[in-house]
């Protein structure tokens, strides 16, 4: 670990913490209906959608109304999205007359990006059109993001109301997270990126001269690794993929939904060309999730309970990150074995750089890998396959928390709120008394939708991954044997349940096993969570506001977010530490034997 590495830590800490609170302001104003500044222009933009699409602004909805929109308005996305892959051959914009997708991996793709989970069994750059890319892929990073933040907001206002039975209207909350939040942000963004040299183009491939020819005449290698050849250019030209690489790139990051254009995400050069266009993407990933905590403290009347949550979740980060940077930094001992001489050091001088861009080094990559998994981003800069079994699991741990550290837009803080509950009702239990939240008393029902909202991914991810390891199929598409093949399939469906979409490179996950499998995984994973939430906004908006006594338990004291730190680390570790311990765990133990 050097003082560089630290700094590049430390700067991306500082930024994120100085725009929290004017973006996180920014966006309560919106969800009030007062958007600042940009309701000028706007704001005829936002009526005539209302208008031509039969809306009314100002009629609200039940729980149960507005679950139902969230869904049917998914399931219409998720339809649309099948049938373009499943037509894109016959299609414009296919430059490189890429065939359609077969009916299994169309279905897991469309699930993929609908549940805002991007998982990819597939080469983007290789198999997708640029129609494909932009009016289904990036169109669905948007609007699966924006329902998903529509959520949240029916959560806090279930929290902040008090004796009805609405929590806000989908359809709008729905125009207001694209149209105000995210469009704005994208749009400035994506020239940020181009600006560094981010490829941004609706050509499809172009061939370029090497810089030292190779000898003979051996056929030309293009991206998807076929034998490629245009007449006019010998064995001394590669091909190289092309397309609207940056803006999908800005939607994926934004969204936090980690599909890349090109199947190294922001390992490639053309998605993120310098340390400053990985600062960007990396703060793009983090930085809505960050704001929301501050929206939330802004919408219950008290920005300290947003703090207190935002300090939790930026604690276990960094401790994540450092954990990382450590193992990676030590490099691999194994290394003496072979006998290497490292008289210099007794250690790797530059740390484990299998699988890393040397643009951007160990420290830059092992934050990336922490927070893009603390995310449901799922984007890293190099290859998580490639880490160390200590390095590997933290990115492991981060999703299996729930992604709640940061976690998706919307989604992430859902979830560290139902953790709160859970925390505060386990310290009622403590010392016995009615446990209470926002002067609302938590009752069975509440107690019972949370505890669905938490299980159900553990459930998913051990099910599944035990099933797929029963069948031949499944063992034969693990690359590596022993504990890391075990770590490549619970990774895998860690990923999916949690809607990350990141994966580590060992796993064939392309087959009608796994297509299917993990389809059903990132669907339960993020509509069976979902659900649980909005029926809490229901139940907490049909309450009445209590008497605080004074022996109610402040939620927004140190003290409780080192209880609520406490809970969500032990939450995970009961599920999923039996696992971890066959797989990283083992790992690390047989490496350092």
């Amino acid at each position: 670990m050097t003082l560089h590495g630290l700094l590049q830590i430390a700067l991306f800490f500082g930024v994120l913490l100085l725009v929290t609170k004017p973006l996180g302001l920014y966006m309560a104003r919106v969800y009030k209906g007062r958007p600042p500044g940009l309701s000028v222009v706007l704001g005829p933009l936002e009526r005539d959608i209302y208008h031509l699409c039969g809306m009314r602004s100002e009629e609200e909805m039940a729980w149960k109304r507005y679950a139902q929109s969230l869904l049917l308005f998914s399931a219409f996305g998720m339809a649309v999205l099948y049938v373009l892959l499943r037509c894109q051959q016959d299609l414009p914009l296919n430059p490189r007359h890429f065939g359609s997708l077969a009916p299994d991996l169309a279905f897991n793709t469309a699930a993929s990006y609908v549940s805002n989970t991007n998982w990819q069994a597939y080469a983007g750059e290789s198999t997708m059109s640029h129609l494909s890319q932009m009016a289904g892929l990036t169109a669905q990073d948007f609007m699966s993001s924006a329902a998903t933040m529509g959520a949240l907001m029916a959560l806090i206002r279930g929290l902040v109301r008090r004796g009805t039975t609405t929590v806000g209207n989908f359809w709008v909350d729905l125009v207001r997270s694209i149209l105000y939040i995210l469009l704005p942000l994208a749009m400035v963004s994506s020239l940020m990126l181009i600006s560094q040299g981010a490829v941004q183009s609706l050509t499809g491939s172009v061939f370029v001269q090497w810089l030292q020819p190779r000898h003979g005449n051996q056929p030309v290698q293009d991206s998807d690794g076929q034998a490629d050849r245009q007449e006019g250019f010998g064995a001394s030209q590669q091909v190289l993929a092309l397309g609207p690489a940056a803006t999908q790139v800005i939607a994926r990051d934004l969204g936090t939904s980690g599909g890349g254009f090109f199947s190294a995400n922001s390992a490639h050069p053309f998605e993120s060309p310098t340390p400053l266009s990985d600062l960007l993407l990396l703060l793009l990933q983090t930085v809505v999730a960050a704001g929301l905590t501050y929206t939330y403290g802004k919408m219950v009347g008290d920005t300290r309970r947003g703090w207190a949550i935002l300090s939790v979740m930026l604690v276990v980060l960094s401790v994540g990150a450092a954990i990382t940077y450590q193992a990676e930094s030590a490099g691999n001992p194994r290394i003496l074995d072979l006998g290497v001489d490292l008289s210099i050091t007794d250690q790797q001088p530059g740390g484990n750089m299998e699988g890393k861009e040397i643009r951007f080094g160990v420290a830059q990559t092992a934050l990336v890998a922490t927070a893009t998994t603390a995310t449901s981003t799922g984007a890293p800069n190099g290859m998580q396959d490639s880490l160390s079994p200590l390095g590997g699991l933290v990115p492991l741990v981060m999703m299996q928390s729930g992604e709640v550290i940061l976690g998706g837009i919307g989604s992430g803080l859902s979830g560290m709120i139902v953790l709160v509950i859970i925390a505060v009702f386990i310290s009622g239990l403590m010392v016995g008394r009615t446990p209470e939240y926002l002067g609302k008393k938590l009752e069975p029902y509440e107690i019972k939708m949370a505890s669905v909202a938490i299980l159900v991914m553990p459930i998913a991810t051990l099910v599944a991954t035990a099933f797929v390891l029963m069948t031949e199929t499944g063992r034969d598409a693990i690359a590596n044997p022993g504990p890391h093949g075990l770590t490549e399939v619970l990774y895998g469906f860690t990923s999916m349940a949690n809607n990350n979409g990141s994966a580590f490179g060992g796993l064939n996950a392309d087959s009608l096993l796994y297509n299917v499998s993990g389809a059903l995984v990132m669907l339960l994973g993020r509509f069976w969570t979902t659900i649980p939430i909005l029926a809490l906004a229901g139940s907490f908006a049909a309450k009445k506001i209590v008497h605080i006594s004074e022996g109610a338990l402040p939620t927004h004291m140190p003290l409780f977010a080192v209880w609520l730190m406490i809970v969500t680390v032990v939450v995970s570790a009961m599920s999923f530490f039996p696992a971890l311990a066959l797989g990283p765990i083992a790992e690390h133990l047989l490496m350092t034997d």
